[in-house]
């Protein structure tokens, strides 16, 4: 196949040109990072934070691609021009989603038809995950309207080598490398679930070929399931480090600025999807576990990562401090 890849350049994006070049097919990015990719992936450079950059790039070259996989779409805006350039060349749209687009369920696991946030809510918190259930909505419509070829993943937390983030896996390094104790909101009996980068690589890669995945939505989540201290436990396992932790009233967790933890479980209750539906239409199973997943993290951040983050625990310290700890 014909495989036309938005980022590519790190972390899940980066995972999935690797996943693909290995599989034979004829890759080519779009970004606008110079980053190392295999020898014969091909790279066109756009920006697309620049209006119209996008368009401009791919426009001489729209046919010559049979599948996109778009990693960098957030709002209707970056979706339309899209779809507008490729009706009727490609053979499948894969947009990458969240499990953001979710609100808060009682009953769980999470599965694609529970309910997602309204389209037109303006409530600032949520987004991140509104603009991609809009996307999500144009999408769909357009396959029902037109058999605009297009898949939506709703992937999970991830974990892996190379996060964009410190908040992710590189913090919990550093902090319990540097003998640091882990802030805890409330007793941290929430739970949630985390995917590896090359196990969301794998979930993408399942799809190309498969006509029955064209105008569904599909979770992509890890099957394991643990509490916030189960996460940390684990990370530590994966060191051979013993994490200490300090319980933190849940109010006062609530005002802290940046937030405690990256998961947003450990304030608002647990988070569990199910991926039932992939693994029925494709026969994707996640490889990795969390402990697994992050001893593969934590190898990679010893050989390179160290130095491309920095930390800040300053508000930990002053919040230590007005706990008297």
């Amino acid at each position: 196949m014909r495989v036309l890849v938005s980022g590519g350049n790190r972390y899940i994006g980066l995972e999935l040109v690797r996943e693909l070049a290995a599989a034979g097919h004829d890759v080519t990015v779009i970004n606008s990072h110079v980053v190392p990719l295999p020898a014969q992936v091909k790279r066109i450079h756009a920006d697309r934070r620049f209006p119209g950059a996008f368009e401009a790039a791919l426009k001489p070259v729209a046919e010559q691609f049979d599948v996109f996989f778009d990693n960098t779409a957030f709002v209707p805006a970056d979706v339309i021009p899209m779809v507008e350039l490729f009706r009727g060349k490609l053979q499948h749209y894969v947009f990458t989603s969240s499990q953001a687009v979710y609100r808060r369920s009682f009953v769980l696991p999470v599965r694609e038809d529970f309910r997602r946030h309204a389209a037109d809510d303006d409530d600032h918190r949520k987004a991140y995950g509104v603009g991609k259930v809009r996307c999500e909505d144009l999408l769909l419509t357009e396959f029902r309207s037109s058999g605009f070829p297009a898949t939506c993943l709703r992937v999970g937390h991830t974990l892996g080598p190379r996060s964009p983030a410190a908040t992710r896996d590189p913090v919990f390094f550093a902090r319990l490398e540097a003998g640091r104790p882990v802030l805890i909101p409330g007793e941290g009996f929430a739970c949630t679930q985390l995917i590896h980068i090359h196990d969301v690589a794998r979930a993408m890669l399942s799809l190309v070929g498969h006509d029955i995945v064209k105008g569904e939505a599909y979770n992509v989540v890890g099957t394991e399931i643990a509490s916030i201290v189960g996460v940390i436990q684990l990370i530590g396992a994966a060191m051979g480090i013993s994490p200490r932790f300090v319980n933190v009233p849940i109010e006062i967790a609530r005002k802290q600025r940046p937030p405690l933890l990256h998961w947003g479980e450990a304030l608002v209750g647990s988070a569990v999807l199910s991926h039932e539906k992939l693994t029925a239409h494709t026969g994707w199973e996640p490889l990795f576990g969390i402990e697994a997943g992050y001893r593969d993290s934590w190898n990679w951040y010893q050989r390179e990562g160290r130095g491309l983050y920095t930390f800040d625990f300053e508000p930990e310290d002053r919040l230590l401090a007005e706990l008297g700890l």
